[in-house]
C-alpha cells in the first residue's frame, strides 16, 4: 500500500520519463507489492462511418498491435529505469476505441488457507463451468468482489494512508529542525 503522495511521485515519474510521442494521454498508473501498471491511450485507427462492429474492433485490435511491436524497445528503455528506481516489475496497457488492452503483466500466485464453506465456493463455480480449477474461481471471486466494492475499497485505503502519515509522526520518524536549531547557513 503506497500514500496518495507516493502514488503521485510515481505517476509524476512516468509522465516525465516517457517520451511525449508515445501516449495521446497518459491514463492510469497503478501499483501493488509486485508490479506498476502504466497504461495510456493511442488513437482510434480511422474508418469509414458506415464501418461495422466487428470491423471497427479489428482495426482497434490491430492497432494496439502495431502500437505494442513498434514503441516496444522505448517501453522496455522505461520499464528497466523504472525497475532499477522503484523495485517493481512494469506492465503496459492501452486504452484504444474504448478498449483497454493489457499487455504481459505479473500473475501473482497468493496462497490462501480456505475451510470447506469456501472450498464448497469456488467448487461450485468448477462444477458449473465458470471456472477451470480453484484458483481460476478464486480470481473470478475477487474480480467480481472487485467489481462491485470500488467505494469500500476507496475508503479503506484512504483509511490506511492515514495510519501511515499517524506512523510517520511516531517516535521513530526523524524530528523536523525547529526554528533556530540545526544549520544557520
Amino acid at each position: 500500500m503506497i500514500t496518495t503522495d507516493q502514488h503521485e511521485r510515481l505517476r509524476g515519474w512516468f509522465a516525465g520519463r516517457l517520451p511525449d510521442d508515445l501516449f495521446e494521454r497518459l491514463v492510469e498508473v497503478t501499483v501493488d507489492r509486485e508490479e506498476i501498471t502504466v497504461i495510456g491511450e493511442i488513437p482510434e485507427p480511422r474508418l469509414p462511418e458506415s464501418a461495422s462492429a466487428v470491423e471497427r474492433e479489428a482495426a482497434v485490435q490491430g492497432r494496439v498491435q502495431e502500437f505494442r511491436e513498434r514503441t516496444r524497445e522505448e517501453r522496455v528503455g522505461v520499464a528497466r529505469e523504472a525497475e532499477h528506481r522503484f523495485r517493481k516489475k512494469v506492465s503496459w496497457g492501452v486504452e484504444c476505441g474504448g478498449e483497454r488492452v493489457l499487455f504481459t503483466h505479473v500473475a501473482a500466485p497468493v496462497m490462501t488457507r480456505l475451510r470447506q464453506p469456501e472450498r464448497q465456493v469456488l467448487d461450485t463455480l468448477v462444477a458449473a463451468g465458470v471456472a477451470r480449477s480453484r484458483s481460476d474461481a478464486l480470481a473470478w471471486c475477487v474480480r467480481l468482489v472487485r467489481r462491485h466494492t470500488d467505494d469500500w475499497l476507496s475508503e479503506l485505503r484512504d483509511s490506511l494512508e492515514q495510519v501511515q502519515r499517524v506512523r510517520a509522526q511516531g517516535p521513530d520518524a526523524e524530528p523536523a529542525n525547529e526554528p533556530g536549531e540545526g544549520n544557520d547557513s
